[in-house]
């Protein structure tokens, strides 16, 4: 089992949004006469994503905790290094007030099967306990399976994994309206293999709790 926080955390004067670190997000400010934005780090992991800010005038890219640029109608936008300090001055009242990151967690299950592999059945309890402690969840649980079997045999199962920890969830007390089953089969692999490949991390349910 993994647990993972979306690590980036971008504010603006009037906006606050999350974005993955995994890929550069593009944020437009023409309708914007001016527009500050800061790149943060995650605040349990220290981790930092990455931003592209552009007008009509140009682009930057912000990558490293606290960098910033205020962008103005006409004029190409510039990266500068903010201190700690100054953000909390500015955005610290917004900040204060933004929902929790989402959480993410990954179990894996056995070859097809919905059964949960030893080390995940271990951990089921720690993922209820932390799905328990949202205030009010909305949850997403993903299935998915290995390339072995056919394409749609391999939705099938991923949708009964999704199912089997769907059950657990709502057995632990979670609303049923609250959980969403979905099942992604073989199209979307953990570890890219070829058709007819045997590969453990690719047979499990992610989970988003938000």
């Amino acid at each position: 089992m993994t647990a993972r926080r979306r690590p980036a955390l971008l504010v603006t004067l009037a906006v606050a949004a999350l974005f993955p670190a995994c890929a550069p997000k593009t944020v437009r400010t023409d309708t914007d006469p001016q527009v500050q934005v800061v790149l943060l780090p995650d605040p349990e992991t220290g981790e930092v994503g990455k931003i592209v800010v552009s007008n009509e005038a140009g682009r930057t890219e912000l990558s490293n905790a606290y960098s910033s640029t205020r962008v103005s109608m006409g004029a190409k936008p510039r990266a500068r290094k903010m201190k700690a300090t100054d953000v909390d001055d500015l955005f610290g009242e917004a900040i204060a007030t933004l929902p929790p990151p989402p959480w993410h967690f990954t179990l894996f299950f056995r070859f097809d099967s919905e059964e949960l592999t030893e080390e995940s059945r271990k951990i089921v309890q720690d993922v209820l306990r932390s799905v328990k402690a949202q205030p009010a969840p909305e949850v997403i649980v993903v299935g998915h399976t290995d390339t072995t079997g056919s394409t749609s045999s391999n939705f099938e199962l991923g949708m009964r994994r999704a199912n089997a920890v769907r059950a657990l969830l709502i057995k632990a007390g979670l609303s049923a309206a609250a959980i969403d089953a979905r099942s992604k089969g073989e199209t979307e692999l953990l570890v890219q293999t070829a058709n007819g490949v045997f590969e453990p991390k690719n047979r499990r349910v992610e989970i988003t709790v938000r």
